[in-house]
């Protein structure tokens, strides 16, 4: 038998080998620029932190003239890691434009590093935003580049090991599953002869271990001719098999696709008022609780309005209810038409009566956006002679705006902004009446 020029087991080493080192370089080259976005990220966020830190008390620093604190603050967030300068103008309406700026050593730009610049407001009082002075933060380019470099070493060793192991694996197990047992075929029909056609080929393996190289014994063991009768039938039944099994997943598909529809549809009527078109109550409660666990975790305020349609009872006996399902359908639509935000939500919870939640807002913002769904009710000239605030539809609203550690729960809330409500309808409807929780407080601040 002549030894083969070219070993499966050494082009199956170089080729593994090639292909460790391309998928290294490639590898190594995505995750490398994957960590340096990853690390100018990081450092934008640093940066952003740092913004919320010193923004309220540079700001009263400024207000307060005090020189010395703007100093140190200064300083103190210059020596932050990722930052390398920091620059603060102070532009009062009354004093001259004054610059504090403070830098690490030997800092030369920002480079490739993130920037943030913000405009610092401070409010004396309530309802009175005065610009105060502008703050810049560069970052520094050359921690962003030490970051990098630590974590590029861990990527190329990293990918080095899993290529080496993946490469060792692949070659014994290619070694032990097909070099062997070519070998053992190759010497078998090296010592065929006429006389010893009778001598099957076996290979020393696992009775269970179905695959080509059963294929290529059978084939050498029952001729050629044999051999080709079989492929045949097996072709046909691959064939048969693979239509078989495209048919069962596209119906398999078609039905999957069926059933994710009329889930979608089934979960949207869930949560949608039939007539509005709004998230009905089932959608409210759900949402209220998340967002009521977002503002006791993130601290931030948390107003809850609950509009309600002054004299719909008289609206419906005197117009029908016909006119009076047209008349909750366009209400819906203008507080709908009239909130802004991606977050916020309006939804219809009673007969007549619309939630509104609006995450992270003040008293302030809440009871002007309050005021302007009510003035845009009005607006819609929807007649109501029969109703005792205008000529016209109107809406009551209520107001209640939660500050962190106020409540113990949003049915506090809820209570306060419908006790709001009552107030506004008292007091001679189509009005807003407010109220704001605070810690060790009831309710107060009638905005009516």
């Amino acid at each position: 038998m002549v030894a083969p020029r070219h070993s499966l087991g050494t082009r199956l080493v170089l080729a593994t080998l090639g292909f460790c080192v391309l998928f290294i370089v490639v590898a190594v080259g995505v995750l490398t620029l994957s960590a340096w976005n990853a690390g100018r990220e990081r450092m934008d966020a640093e940066l952003a932190q740092i913004e919320q830190v010193y923004r309220g008390t540079l700001a009263k620093a400024i207000w307060e003239l005090d020189r010395d604190a703007l100093q140190a603050h200064v300083r103190s967030a210059a020596g932050v890691p990722s930052v390398g300068r920091v620059e603060l103008k102070v532009t009062l309406a009354h004093s001259a434009p004054e610059k504090f700026e403070g830098s690490r050593a030997g800092w030369a730009g920002p480079g490739r590093a993130p920037t943030r610049q913000l405009v610092l407001e401070y409010e004396p009082y309530p309802g009175a935003r005065e610009t105060v002075g502008e703050l810049l933060l560069q970052g520094d380019e050359r921690v962003l580049w030490q970051r990098l470099r630590s974590e590029l070493a861990t990527i190329v060793i990293a990918q080095l090991l899993q290529s080496m192991v993946l490469a060792g694996l692949i070659m014994l197990m290619f070694n032990r599953m097909v070099t062997v047992h070519v070998q053992r075929i190759a010497a078998h029909l090296a010592t065929v002869r006429p006389g010893n056609l009778g001598v099957a080929l076996g290979l020393q393996r696992s009775e269970r271990s179905q695959d080509e190289l059963t294929q290529l014994v059978s084939g050498v063991n029952h001729l050629q001719g044999s051999l080709a009768t079989y492929l045949e039938q097996q072709q046909r039944y691959e064939r048969e098999l693979a239509e078989h099994r495209d048919r069962l997943a596209h119906l398999v598909d078609e039905r999957t696709a069926e059933l994710q529809a009329a889930n979608e549809r089934l979960q949207s009527l869930a949560r949608t008022d039939p007539l509005t078109g709004l998230p009905n109550r089932r959608h409210f409660d759900e949402v209220k609780s998340h967002e009521w666990r977002r503002a006791q975790r993130s601290g931030q305020s948390l107003a809850l309005l609950i509009c309600d349609i002054d004299c719909f009872k008289d609206y419906n006996d005197h117009y029908g209810h016909a006119m009076g399902d047209h008349c909750l359908s366009a209400v819906a639509h203008t507080l709908r038409a009239h909130l802004g935000r991606a977050g916020d939500l309006v939804a219809r919870i009673g007969g007549e009566e619309f939630g509104v939640l609006l995450p992270a807002t003040s008293e302030a913002v809440a009871f002007m956006l309050a005021d302007r769904l009510r003035a845009a009710v009005a607006a819609c000239g929807i007649e109501h002679r029969h109703s005792q605030a205008a000529d016209v539809v109107t809406i009551s609203v209520g107001l209640a705006v939660l500050q962190p550690g106020a409540m113990e729960d949003f049915e506090a809330l809820f209570l306060q902004a419908d006790q709001a409500l009552y107030r506004a309808k008292a007091a001679g409807r189509n009005q807003v009446a407010g109220s704001i929780a605070e810690p060790g407080q009831g309710m107060e601040g009638d905005a009516s």
